[in-house]
């Protein structure tokens, strides 16, 4: 009892601090507006809602973006695209993307080595070997089979398949694919084959798809391509950072050419800038384009070489030679003749870097394969380094997918993939200096 009555003496003698309550916690961070607005269109999903978030997180300045998706819960599905358009832009993952939704499965392979390096046990490629398209294809064989035969650890065993260039070959070539035990597929090459495999409801092989198709390569397989959309949206990113917010753009009439302006136009302006006009590589007089009400900070050549050149004096008399020039990766055709490409000194456009002269490791140098391949020479080279390529991502694709810093520097740039199954490259950057293609090296980020 004394010792109850001390106890009691003492504590009402003391000052009874008030407990702390929940309002004492710090506040949960909010969200920017953007990113709320986003975040519902992530969780309906559909690709019309995927273009809305993309134009939503393209009105984001680099260090909120970066912020924004390191706030991100662990599986909120807008994760990946915020990871995406970090990619985009040349910037860090906080964490690796999200693959409950996309998954890729290499349990049934040997143990990877130090390096990621973890290649298919038997590994089908699906290419037209005859018709219209083998001559395209034949390059993308070659440059595979470098890379296949280059290297010197465990390999998979290899079988080529004839799509014949058409979407029932490719099909059919798949099911033979399958049916013969291969445990995963390289291609089809054709943009309309790929569509139609991917549009099948099960895919038993998962497969890395040598083009884009309509719609996201379903859960497991992915998609590689040297596509003009993909030049676009990365000279878009170049000359957004030189501070370009009107651009001028001239381009020709091929089907690639116009692909690479809208995918160029429909990227500026998520990103605040504008196409002031699209003229004809025809045209005859820039000067009233030159002259519009806000000025023009930059101009897009989607076009050859060879028409670029006869563009140069126009561009000169309107004022506009000072600007920023940028091209699509087309300025190199009907090029070669020093003394006459002087005049393209200066265009900044994509390119590869082993077209480029830079170093890629378990690859002899461009002209030294040359020698030797045919398919290696010429426009053919930039297909033979996305044929090596391909290989590469057969064999990495496992640590593509699941490191924040998944990277694999490649014969025609650093191959990432998305949270979606898409491979994302980062190109080299290249201009004319006393008529040569020369490396522009760290021209831009993306």
């Amino acid at each position: 009892m004394l010792a109850l009555a001390i106890t009691a003496t003492v504590l009402g003698g003391c000052t009874v601090m008030p407990s702390r309550t929940t309002t004492d916690a710090p506040a949960p961070r909010a969200q920017h507006p953007l990113i709320a607005q986003a975040s519902p269109l992530a969780q309906a999903g559909g690709s019309a809602n995927a273009d809305q978030i993309d134009a939503l997180l393209s009105q984001l300045d680099d260090a909120t973006l970066a912020a924004e998706a390191a706030a991100l819960a662990a599986g909120d599905p807008l994760y990946n695209y915020v990871g995406r358009a970090l990619l985009r832009r040349g910037l860090p993952l906080p964490r690796p993307f999200d693959r409950s939704a996309w998954q890729f499965d290499a349990s049934s392979r040997p143990p990877a080595a130090a390096d990621g390096y973890r290649p298919p046990l038997r590994l089908a490629v699906l290419l037209p070997l005859s018709g219209e398209m083998s001559k395209a294809a034949a390059p993308v064989r070659d440059g595979f089979l470098a890379g296949y035969y280059g290297e010197d650890r465990r390999r998979p065993e290899v079988k080529f398949y004839d799509t014949h260039g058409t979407t029932g070959g490719a099909l059919s070539a798949y099911d033979q694919a399958a049916a013969a035990g291969n445990d995963f597929v390289v291609g089809p090459l054709g943009r309309e084959q790929v569509s139609a495999l991917f549009d099948r409801a099960a895919l038993p092989v998962p497969v890395l798809a040598l083009n884009r198709g309509n719609g996201r390569p379903p859960a497991g397989n992915a998609s590689f391509s040297l596509s003009p959309e993909d030049e676009g949206v990365a000279a878009a990113e170049l000359l957004i950072e030189r501070g370009a917010r009107r651009v001028l753009v001239i381009a020709g009439n091929d089907a690639s050419q116009r692909r690479s302006v809208d995918a160029l136009r429909d990227r500026l302006g998520e990103r605040g800038a504008v196409v002031t006009d699209v003229v004809n590589v025809g045209i005859a007089d820039l000067v009233p384009f030159a002259q519009k009400e806000g000025g023009i900070d930059a101009v897009f050549l989607a076009v050859r070489g060879s028409a670029a050149r006869e563009l140069m004096p126009k561009l000169a008399l309107a004022g506009l030679a000072g600007k920023p020039r940028v091209a699509t990766s087309q300025l190199l055709s009907g090029t070669g003749k020093a003394e006459e490409d002087r005049v393209l000194d200066g265009i900044a456009f994509p390119t590869e870097p082993w077209t480029s002269g830079g170093h890629v490791a378990g690859l002899a140098p461009e002209a030294t394969v040359a020698q030797t391949l045919p398919t290696a020479r010429g426009g053919a080279s930039r297909l033979f380094a996305f044929g090596y390529d391909a290989w590469l991502l057969t064999a990495y694709l496992e640590k593509l997918a699941l490191s924040a810093d998944g990277h694999v520097e490649g014969a025609t740039g650093t191959l990432r993939i998305d949270g979606f199954g898409n491979i994302q490259r980062t190109p080299a950057w290249s201009t004319f200096s006393g008529g040569v293609p020369v490396s522009l090296g760290n021209a831009g980020r993306y």
